[in-house]
């Protein structure tokens, strides 16, 4: 395994492979598969460096700085270690990223920050590909801790804290989640009651239930805490709002008074972080300690808030932390890229079976089965990414106060929620297939997969566990539709048209299908026609939305009118409905940004692939609920059938170019790490090859038993 692992790219300096460039390298030295002959349309090419750049985004400059820290040896996760010393370690990388200026982009210019919120997430994402454990880790100092103390708290707070927590001197904690509530956090137990003789809040947390865990840097490096409690002041609880909490002495590290904790222990993934939990038994901290942004306390006990509805301050306060969600979309995408960089490379190289030859063995991704597992993951993390790129311009824009109304904050949270799932699913089914497409090989620790899917799993569930933002995505589906779906960011939520009542009436008596046959004509090709079609797509994607939406809606009429115990139960019996819904709805996004980056590739050639794979990810999507479409008459059965075969034949135009679509992703060997990609397969078939051929050259080669009986039959019966 370590000579393996020491075999650094061949490929990088084969002849004739130049990395970023168009049309440089022939379709052998590529690992392609050529187009067969029976295709007369020319394969097009695709312009790596042009496409690599596109996927770069906004903050392509950024993200190259952030690469290039990312490839130090320094940052690097080492397999292996105990979680002790992998703590130690993804604490002292934190001071490394002080050192190399690479954490605060998004604070205030005042205190040496760059006021770039969009490019601090589109840096910080790229963390992952060094060691996850490490990415979090600098979230949770910079990107929860650092950021609570910036949005929730005034000037006075900045001056104070945000110096130390940006250059590590105060290593915090983001007191949050409880062992009771997680996802529900406005129903969490702390309490944090103010005493005006004093002008102190008594910091207290009544039960077990309500400790604070796993929160990272609890268990140990954490000196300070931004600890969220029940304000409670004249005997009345003005809900959640946050705090700042000394937890440590800086010079003893040990726990102030009235405080403790626990370490949470080895986790599944992610131990690099020291996860813990924190109690209170009637912590004094002073009244100026609140970070009152959003609501503060007079010294007589008076609570003021500009914002005079609890719901909607709560909701405001939690929205200025979305970033969280945000990187975490981002950073998954990053770590799909990174697997399906190595699982693909592998693919060209790995041979298996005499499937088409007597003396030479089948590429891996010559197999379409091979080709379906990775090709259509493939799509979707490029949809994934251009979506990405648009969720991340709408948060910089909320947060530079380009566009900071109401409206867009909810957008923005929108978008988050609805992102943030599929993509941290998608990294965990990609890295699984991924590791499954590398065989044996794939499971060795050596190769990535496994260590990244350990550290990846645990993404669905913090920052908001994924189900529970899906349901807040469809509520606001319902919101919208109550509206007559007033308009969704990125456009895709088209209003109901006045004929919607007719239109359904087509739908359940089946005379969309009659009219689907009519138009096809018992033509396959023109059912392929209609399904590839860009516009054909849109509608079979948008339409199961707002039928989905309108049907929940339509049955959950009239709820605002029943008792509360009526109408949580009938929201109960459509609640798999509402979600799957919302997770339509959030396909569809990424379909449109898609979609929407296509115009922007100035190259022909790359233009037409990347609509392949578009296509390639529309169509699984419409594969993926083939039965919903045809229960529903959106589909005809003759055109149903057609989308496997159009499946397929999209295959086989995407694997000439499978090399190169991952290549623009632009992550180096130092990135990538995987000892199944640095192109040492390549060397042991090319070996293999050899041996075989000098062996016949030389005629020393046995003969096959099941030749010799061929001709001893064939001698037999005189042929």
């Amino acid at each position: 395994m370590t000579q393996v692992s020491s075999q650094r790219n061949p490929a990088e300096t084969k002849p004739g492979r130049t990395r970023g460039t168009k049309g440089t390298t022939t379709s052998s030295e590529r690992g392609r598969k050529p187009v067969s002959a029976a295709h007369s349309v020319p394969t097009p090419t695709v312009d790596v460096a042009a496409l690599g750049e596109q996927l770069l985004g906004k903050w392509a400059d950024v993200r190259r700085q952030a690469r290039a820290l990312a490839a130090k040896p320094e940052l690097h996760k080492i397999e292996g270690q105990t979680h002790t010393e992998h703590r130690q370690r993804t604490f002292e990388q934190l001071n490394f990223l002080v050192e190399n200026n690479a954490v605060h982009r998004a604070f205030p210019a005042s205190l040496g920050g760059n006021d770039d919120h969009g490019g601090n997430i589109a840096g910080f994402e790229e963390l992952v590909t060094a060691d996850p454990s490490l990415q979090i880790k600098a979230g949770v100092q910079w990107g929860l801790f650092g950021s609570a103390v910036m949005h929730l708290g005034t000037a006075e707070h900045h001056k104070k804290w945000l110096p130390g927590i940006m250059n590590m001197d105060i290593p915090g904690c983001f007191a949050m989640t409880e062992t009771g509530h997680g996802s529900d956090v406005a129903s969490i137990a702390t309490t944090a009651t103010y005493h005006p003789d004093t002008e102190e809040f008594v910091l207290h947390t009544p039960f077990r239930a309500a400790w604070k865990d796993y929160i990272g840097n609890a268990a140990i490096d954490g000196l300070g805490a931004v600890v969220f409690a029940q304000l409670v002041t004249r005997d009345v609880n003005h809900g959640v709002h946050a705090f700042y909490v000394d937890l440590r002495d800086p010079q003893t590290k040990e726990f102030m008074p009235g405080i403790g904790g626990e370490d949470d222990g080895v986790k599944g993934g992610l131990n690099g972080i020291d996860n813990g939990r924190l109690h209170f038994s009637h912590v004094r901290i002073p009244r100026t300690d609140l970070l009152d942004r959003y609501g503060s306390v007079a010294a007589d006990g008076t609570y003021d808030s500009p914002i005079a509805s609890p719901g909607r301050r709560f909701f405001t306060m939690l929205g200025t932390l979305v970033q969280g969600r945000v990187s975490l979309d981002g950073a998954a995408v990053a770590a799909a890229k990174i697997s399906l960089k190595a699982a693909i490379q592998y693919s060209t190289e790995r041979r298996q079976f005499n499937a088409s030859s007597a003396i030479e063995e089948e590429v891996l991704l010559d197999y379409q089965r091979h080709q379906r597992r990775l090709f259509t993951r493939l799509a979707t993390t490029y949809a994934a990414s251009f979506a990405h790129e648009k969720l991340l311009t709408k948060f910089d824009d909320v947060f530079s106060g380009a566009h900071d109304t109401d409206a867009d904050r909810q957008d923005l949270e929108t978008l988050a929620a609805a992102f943030k799932p599929l993509s941290t699913w998608h990294a965990l089914d990609t890295l699984q297939e991924c590791r499954e497409a590398c065989g044996g090989a794939g499971f060795l620790i050596e190769n990535r997969f496994a260590s990244l899917r350990a550290d990846l799993d645990v993404y669905v569930t913090f920052e908001g566990d994924n189900t529970v933002l899906l349901q807040l995505v469809a509520k606001r589906l319902l919101a919208d539709y109550a509206k007559e779906f007033r308009g969704v960011d990125v456009g895709v939520l088209a209003r109901y048209v006045v004929g919607q009542a007719a239109g359904a009436a087509v739908h359940r008596t089946g005379l969309r299908q009659v009219a689907q046959f009519v138009a096809d004509t018992g033509s396959v090709q023109k059912a392929a026609l209609a399904l590839r079609d860009e516009d054909g797509q849109r509608a079979l994607l948008t339409d199961r939305v707002q039928t989905m939406v309108a049907d929940v809606g339509g049955a959950l009429r009239g709820v605002n009118k029943m008792s509360k115990e009526q109408g949580a139960a009938l929201f109960n019996q459509h609640q798999n409905e509402l979600i799957d819904a919302a997770r339509a709805h959030a396909e569809l996004l990424q379909w449109e940004a898609f979609t929407e980056a296509l115009p922007a590739v100035a190259d022909d050639g790359t233009r037409q692939v990347l609509t392949w794979l578009r296509d390639l990810f529309g169509l699984s999507l419409i594969e993926k609920n083939l039965s919903w479409y045809l229960m529903n008459g959106r589909l005809s059965m003759q055109r149903a059938r057609t989308v496997g075969d159009y499946i397929n034949r999209l295959l086989v135009r995407i694997r000439p170019h499978a090399l190169d679509l991952v290549d623009a992703f632009g992550y180096s060997p130092e990135h990538v790490r995987s000892a199944v990609a640095t192109g040492a397969e390549k060397m042991r078939q090319d070996e293999a090859h050899e041996y075989f051929r000098s062996m016949r050259a030389r005629g020393d080669a046995p003969i096959d038993e099941k030749v010799l009986l061929a001709r001893k039959a064939a001698a037999a019966t005189g042929k």
